[in-house]
C-alpha cells in the first residue's frame, strides 16, 4: 500500500480515537456518579500509608521496564521499544477507569468476568472502603494500585515483537489485550466469586494474571508477527546499552517490592514476609544465572545477572505471601535453571523470534512460581496440605495458557486486519524511531536516509550513525 494510501488510514483511525476520547472525558465530567466517603475510624492508617507507597512503588516498574527493555535493542529502536513500554501508563489507566476496573473486579457473572457497569468510572468507587476487596483502605485506592497491575502486563509482552511492530496496531493490540485478556484473568483469580479462586488457586501478586498472560501472549505475538531481518539472517548483535539494563533492573526489583509486598493491601506480617521472600528468590536467581553462565563455558555478565533477578522476581511473585523463606531461595534458583536452558534452547534450536525472550523467562517464571505456590504453599500446598490445590493449580495453568494463547492470537489477527502489526521491511531496516515517530537518539546521515527510503533491500550494515 503507497504512503497516500496509508495517511489517510492512519489519520482516521486517529481522529476516531480523540472524538471517542474527548465524548468519554465529557460524560465522566458531567455525569454524576456516586463516590461513597469514608466515615469515621472506618479505616487504618498506617495501611493506607503503606498502600500508597506501594502503589507508587508498583507504577516506577513500568518506566524501569522501558530502560530494561530499551537497553537490549539496537540503537536505532531505543525510543521505541521504550515508549511501547511507557504508553500504557496513559492508554491503560484510561481503559482501566472507564471499564477494566469493573470487568476485573465488578459483580460476577458466573465466575469468569465482572459487570461493565458496577464501577464503570469509577461509579461506586470512593474514599469508602469496600469490605469484599480491602477493608482497611479506601476503595479508590485499591483501585489505583491494581491499576499499576493492568498498566505494566501488556508492556511485559513488548520485548517479544520488539524491533518490528508498527505503534499504531501495538496500541490497538494493547487494549484489546487488556479487555479480553487481562480483565479476564484477574477476575478468575482475585474476585473472591472468580471461578479460578474459588478452586483455591493462588496467585499472591500476580505470577498468572500478569506474567504468564504477558508470557504466553508474548509467544503468540513472536509467531504471528514473524521473523525480524535480522534474525532471518543471523546478524550478530552486541547489547548497545548494558547500563540501560542495570538502572531498569534497580528500578524494576525496587518496584517489585510495591509489587508483591503491596499485595498483601496492609502493613502487616504477611507484607513483611512477602518483602524478604521477594529479595531471597531474586537474590537466588541472579546468582544461579551467574554460575550456569559460567559452568556453561562463558564468563559472568552484567546482562545475565539483570536477567536472572528479573527471572527470580517473576517467579515468587504467585508466592511470594504463601512460602517460606527457603521455598523462595529455592523458587529463585529452579526458575533460573529453567529459564536459562529455555533461551538457549529457544536461541539455538528454533526459529522463533522472541526478541527479548519474554516468554522463557516471564511466562516460564511465572509458570514455575506458579506451580510450586501449588507445592509449597503453608498449609494447604502439596506439602503441607494435600494434592488438591496443586491438582487446582495444574488445570488452572492449562485453562490459563490454553486461553490466552488462543485469544491472543485471534486479537493479533483481528488487529493486524485492520491496523496491521508488522512494519514494512523498509521501515524495520531504518529503525521504528525515524519510521514509527520521527525521533531518535543518534544522528542518522540524510543523504543515506533519502537513498534507502528509496531503496528498501539496502543492507543494514550501511546503516550510518554518529
Amino acid at each position: 500500500m503507497s504512503s497516500a494510501e496509508t495517511k489517510p488510514l492512519r489519520w482516521s483511525h486517529c481522529l476516531l480515537a480523540l472524538i471517542l476520547l474527548v465524548v468519554l472525558s465529557l460524560v465522566a465530567a458531567f455525569v454524576e456518579l456516586p463516590h461513597p466517603a469514608a466515615v469515621a475510624d472506618s479505616l487504618n492508617g498506617a495501611d493506607i500509608a503503606w498502600m500508597l507507597t506501594a502503589t507508587a512503588f508498583v507504577l516506577i516498574m513500568t518506566p524501569g521496564l522501558s530502560f530494561f527493555y530499551g537497553g537490549m535493542v539496537r540503537p536505532k529502536n531505543v525510543i521505541s521499544t521504550m515508549l511501547q513500554s511507557f504508553v500504557a501508563l496513559g492508554v491503560i489507566t484510561m481503559i482501566f477507569y472507564f471499564v477494566g476496573f469493573s470487568l476485573a473486579y465488578g459483580d460476577s457473572w458466573h465466575g469468569l468476568i465482572g459487570n461493565p457497569f458496577t464501577f464503570m468510572m469509577l461509579r461506586n468507587v470512593g474514599t469508602a472502603p469496600n469490605p469484599v476487596f480491602a477493608a482497611s483502605i479506601p476503595f479508590v485506592l485499591y483501585f489505583a494500585f491494581q491499576l499499576k497491575f493492568a498498566v505494566i502486563t501488556p508492556a511485559l509482552i513488548t520485548g517479544s515483537f520488539a524491533e518490528r511492530v508498527r505503534f499504531k496496531g501495538y496500541l490497538a493490540f494493547m487494549v484489546l489485550f487488556s479487555l479480553f485478556i487481562y480483565c479476564p484473568l484477574a477476575h478468575w483469580t482475585w474476585h473472591p466469586d472468580g471461578f479460578l479462586h474459588q478452586w483455591g488457586v493462588l496467585d499472591f501478586a500476580g505470577g498468572t494474571v500478569v506474567h504468564i498472560s504477558a508470557g504466553i501472549a508474548a509467544l503468540a505475538g513472536a509467531m504471528v508477527l514473524g521473523r525480524r531481518s535480522t534474525h532471518v539472517r543471523k546478524a550478530v548483535f552486541a547489547t548497545p546499552n548494558v547500563p540501560y539494563v542495570v538502572l531498569g533492573t534497580g528500578l524494576l526489583w525496587f518496584g517489585w517490592f510495591g509489587f508483591n509486598a503491596g499485595s498483601s493491601l496492609g502493613a502487616n506480617d504477611v507484607a513483611a514476609l512477602s518483602f524478604v521472600n521477594t529479595t531471597l528468590a531474586s537474590g537466588a536467581a541472579l546468582t544461579a544465572w551467574l554460575l550456569i553462565e559460567s559452568v556453561h563455558g562463558g564468563k559472568p555478565t552484567a546482562l545475565g545477572a539483570c536477567i536472572g533477578a528479573v527471572v527470580g522476581l517473576v517467579a515468587i511473585t504467585p508466592a511470594a505471601g504463601y512460602v517460606q523463606y527457603g521455598h523462595s531461595v529455592f523458587i529463585g534458583v529452579i526458575s533460573s535453571l529453567i529459564s536459562y536452558g529455555a533461551v538457549h534452547w529457544k536461541n539455538n534450536r528454533t526459529n522463533i523470534d522472541d526478541t527479548l525472550d519474554v516468554f522463557p523467562c516471564h511466562g516460564l517464571g511465572g509458570i514455575v512460581g506458579m506451580l510450586l505456590t501449588g507445592v509449597f504453599a503453608d498449609k494447604v500446598g502439596l506439602i503441607h496440605g494435600s494434592a488438591t490445590v496443586f491438582g487446582y493449580h495444574v488445570l488452572g495453568l492449562v485453562i490459563v495458557i490454553t486461553y490466552t494463547f488462543v485469544m491472543s492470537w485471534i486479537l493479533l489477527k483481528i488487529t493486524d486486519r485492520f491496523f496491521g502489526m508488522r512494519v514494512k521491511l523498509s521501515d524495520e531496516e531504518l529503525g521504528l524511531d525515524l519510521s514509527q515517530h520521527e525521533e531518535s537518539t543518534y544522528h542518522i546521515d540524510e543523504e543515506f536516509e533519502r537513498t534507502y527510503r528509496k531503496d528498501p533491500a539496502q543492507p543494514e550494515s550501511e546503516l550510518v550513525t554518529r
